[in-house]
């Protein structure tokens, strides 16, 4: 019952603030919400300075929201499929090269490159941390967050070629990150078992390939059953067990639940679609997993926006924040520029698709969600603290100027759309306003 009260709590909270956005900020719902959430705490913190005890339950109420579990192993599910389910595999295919790089190398080249800067310059902000410490940051803050990106996807009017690289970039980048994060605990935690290749591979394999290997299982699976049902009700009712099902199966079988259903949507959504359901019960599916997005989106940019009430002597931190959102958008600029370099050789990468794409690399819950999951010993409040700096600024700051620097161009037409015609690309326009 209790659980059931917090969820009651947090949903309604989260209601309130998208209508409040959409009567009077009129923000994207992801970004307003998140804005509403983070005055409400900071209003909360200051109150409770200057008037202690007042909003003590308030804050404990929060704090007995476990961010980290419920993104990981709830949210982050529902709202992958949801996404998922609409991407095409033959435009994923045109983009393979692009999103392959950018989702193993880029997050390779980010994570150590954010762990050299701030190792080098973390004396500046009074914090010295070991190396490997940092390179615990620059694997968790390394990969873009696929709801935010996916977010504002819809927000932005691009080509399909483009959108297709950073959201196919953003939804397999957290097996690499994830296999580097959990490679760099074990190295911190057994120090002497030496780090190998060997070991990394395993968790790979294990994580990654088994996640892949079960979503195809569980969108096979699907195929199956929704090819017998012409009822649309039954396949709303059967995606959603397989979300719920394939969850708690792939958590049984300790590879990566949302690499699962990465999986699991892109095949139902395309095979599925094509094969197992008609045209009107197409519409219906993508109806109801649409609601399903909308409603949780809000409800994790709430949560996103509430955890600053958990962190704790933030104000000792605030020039090492700031110095992470520098060092991070930097390291996310090279993990761009290096890899496009192999891309040129088959596709047209101007300068200003890449800076494009560096500053549409959103972080999201994802990143504060790994960060919640260290311990004390990890310097928890400090990486949190950090980690939250980086995720408002891209959401806020880049999520609401992304559109304005890239893709307002004179007369309405936009240069990184312009350059991203180009080539092999020039069949690609951007829609026209109706």
């Amino acid at each position: 019952m209790y659980i059931y009260t917090i969820i009651s709590i947090v949903i309604i909270i989260a209601s309130v603030f998208a209508i409040i956005n959409q009567r009077w900020f009129k923000l994207p719902n992801n970004v307003g919400v998140m804005l509403i959430a983070i005055v409400v705490s900071i209003s909360i913190s200051v109150i409770d300075y200057y008037f202690p005890g007042r909003f003590t339950k308030t804050i404990d109420l929060i704090s007995d929201v476990d961010f980290s579990q419920l993104l990981i192993d709830v949210l982050l599910s529902f709202l992958l499929f949801a996404s998922t389910i609409q991407i095409r595999i033959k435009e994923l295919k045109q983009q393979q090269l692009p999103v392959f790089l950018f989702a193993t190398i880029g997050v390779l080249i980010s994570a150590f490159l954010i762990a050299a800067i701030l190792y080098v310059c973390g004396e500046w902000v009074g914090i010295n941390l070991p190396f490997i410490d940092w390179l615990l940051f620059g694997a968790l803050i390394s990969p873009t967050d696929p709801v935010s990106v996916l977010g504002l996807t819809k927000q932005v009017e691009i080509p399909k070629s483009l959108e297709t690289k950073i959201a196919g970039e953003s939804l397999f980048n957290d097996g690499i990150a994830l296999v580097l994060f959990l490679s760099i605990l074990r190295a911190i935690h057994n120090p002497e078992e030496a780090v190998s290749i060997t070991a990394i591979l395993q968790v790979f394999f294990i994580e990654v390939l088994g996640a892949v290997a079960l979503g195809i299982a569980l969108g096979f699976l699907g195929l199956r059953v929704l090819y017998k049902t012409p009822d649309p009700k039954i396949h709303v009712m059967f995606t959603l067990a397989m979300v719920m099902g394939g969850q708690l199966l792939a958590t049984w079988l300790n590879v990566s639940a949302p690499l699962t259903m990465v999986t699991a949507g892109i095949f139902l959504g395309n095979y599925g679609k094509k094969y197992a359901m008609n045209k009107s019960t197409v519409e219906y599916l993508d109806t109801f997993w649409e609601v399903i997005d909308e409603v949780l989106n809000v409800v994790l940019f709430a949560l996103i926006g509430f955890q600053l009430l958990i962190i704790k002597n933030y104000d000792r931190y605030w020039q090492a924040g700031l110095l992470a959102i520098v060092v991070v958008l930097f390291s996310r600029f090279i993990s761009i520029l290096l890899p496009s370099m192999i891309v040129r050789l088959k596709q047209q990468m101007p300068m200003r698709v890449i800076m494009f794409l560096t500053w549409g690399g959103l972080r999201g819950g994802i990143s504060i969600a790994l960060a919640l999951t260290l311990s004390y010993r990890l310097h928890k409040d400090f990486f949190v603290f950090i980690t939250y700096c980086v995720v408002v600024f891209t959401v806020l700051v880049q999520g609401l100027t992304l559109e304005r620097l890239f893709l307002k161009g004179k007369n309405g037409k936009s240069p990184v759309i312009e350059d991203h015609n180009v080539g092999d690309e020039k069949d690609i326009i951007n829609k026209p306003n109706e």
